[in-house]
């Protein structure tokens, strides 16, 4: 995945505020503990839920039950916005990552995944990998990746910014 240029919007950003790099992002996501995913519900109405996430090889991984409603949701339309950042308007920096969610089975890629999910969130993540699932204790879940099609980045106080990356296709 080729790396995006950073475009900051102007009408959304202070004097002097400057467009972030991707590399800053992707540290950002690559540290942050808690997302969360928006979905569609068949009905159309918005279904929002906060979840942990892995960010590793250019998409952002998350899990859910099978029958849960983000699954439910996502086998009518795989369209997702994943949210993080801080609960204050003075300080931090948001991202919002849009694209689509794909369901991961490859059992190598998700013995990666896994062993990612338990080094950032510690033991009590730890799943075993079979038959496409994560599974951990009698539960299993099915896991997705999603890689972005749009980024936006929100900083927060002085200067509040607002940077955009995008990617083809």
């Amino acid at each position: 995945m080729r790396e995006p240029e950073g475009v900051l919007d102007a009408r959304y950003s202070s004097p002097g505020a400057r467009a972030r790099d991707w590399a800053e992002a992707e540290r950002l996501l690559t540290g942050a503990g808690l997302f969360w995913l928006s979905t569609v519900r068949p009905d159309g109405r918005p279904h929002v839920t906060p979840l942990i996430a892995v960010w590793q090889g250019g998409a952002l991984h998350f899990s859910t039950g099978p029958g849960e409603r983000k699954e439910r949701n996502l086998a009518g339309n795989p369209h997702v916005v994943l949210t993080t950042g801080t609960d204050s308007w003075t300080r931090g920096y948001d991202l919002t990552v849009e694209g689509e969610a794909v369901r991961v089975t490859d059992d190598g890629r998700l013995r990666e995944l896994a062993a990612a999910w338990e080094a950032k969130y510690g033991p009590s993540w730890h799943y075993e990998v079979a038959d496409g699932h994560f599974h951990h204790g009698p539960g299993r879940a099915l896991v997705f990746a999603v890689r972005p099609r749009k980024v936006l980045g929100f900083g927060k106080g002085e200067p509040f910014s607002q940077t955009t990356w995008t990617w083809d296709g």
